[in-house]
This record gives structure tokens, sequence and C-alpha cells, in this order.
């Protein structure tokens, strides 16, 4: 399924649960909200997208907390998780999505290599879930594209 259908698929299930979606985003730059927002009446359920590519953009917009991002990194479970928490309570949203990963082709290490994502899933009244994937380092646009799909694919999981 290409991420348009994907896009199209999950506008659809957001529109027949009625609720609104949002995007928290940061090694996408804003690739999912444009999957999403490409697809004419997309307006009906989507809310807004939040590109939060630096730090200071997650603490600012999103509410991620300092000591969060000290003690774990830009890239970790717990920032996937104040991201996905942070966009739904700052929206009209009742599923967000959150992304922070390493697209390379630098910026990556032992512990966090190139191609590491993790996701944010928060539903309105439900607890919040993040999950790793590790992509191939196959370029920055796989990587990126590869993100997109998978954010999709968890925002459809978490409404069955």
């Amino acid at each position: 399924m290409s991420n348009t259908d994907l896009a199209n698929a999950l506008l659809q299930a957001c529109q027949e649960r009625g609720i609104m979606l949002v995007t928290a985003e940061s090694c996408t730059g804003g690739m999912i909200i444009a999957a999403l927002t490409d697809i004419a009446g997309s307006s009906a359920v989507v809310d807004r997208g939040f590109i939060t590519y630096s730090n200071e953009a997650k603490m600012d917009m999103l509410g991620v907390s300092a000591a969060t991002l000290e003690a774990h990194g830009a890239v970790s479970r717990e920032t996937a998780l104040e991201m996905a928490a942070g966009a739904l309570t700052r929206s009209r949203a009742g599923l967000a999505l959150a992304v922070t990963g390493i697209a390379g082709p630098g910026g990556g290490s032992a512990e966090k290599p190139v191609g590491l994502v993790w996701f944010g899933v928060a539903v309105a009244g439900r607890p919040i879930v993040a999950e790793p994937k590790l992509f191939a380092d196959k370029g920055r646009d796989f990587i990126r594209n590869e993100t997109v799909r998978h954010a999709l694919q968890l925002g459809l999981r978490a409404l069955d």
C-alpha cells in the first residue's frame, strides 16, 4: 500500500470516528502532515502539524521537558511520548502521531544509529505508547519515507 493509500485510509478512519488528528514531527520535517494534507478534504480531520526539528521547538511547542532531553536525548522513547502527549494537549485532536529519529547521513552513534526512529502515538483517553523502529541505512530519503509510512500505519492500528 502506498503512503497516499495509507494517508487516505487514516483520514477515512478518523472521519468515521469523528476525531481529528495532529502530528509532531522532527526527522520528517512535516512529511507526515504533508502526506495527509495532499489529499482533498483532509481539512475535515487534520487539525495541525507541529514541526519541531530543534530541541527548543520540542520544548516550546510541545512541552517536552529539558530534563527529558538532557537525560535521554531527542531520539528516545521518553521524548516521543512527551511529543505525542504535547501534540494532543495543544490541539483539538483525538489522535497524535509523533516521530523523532536520525535520518542521516550523519548524526548516528553506536547506541543510536542512523535509521533509528522513535514513534509516539496518543489517542485521547488511552495510555500513550511509543515504539522504536530501525530502518536500513539506505539514505535519508528512504528513512524519511519509511518513517512516514510507519507513522501512518501506527495511526491506523491505534484506531482499530
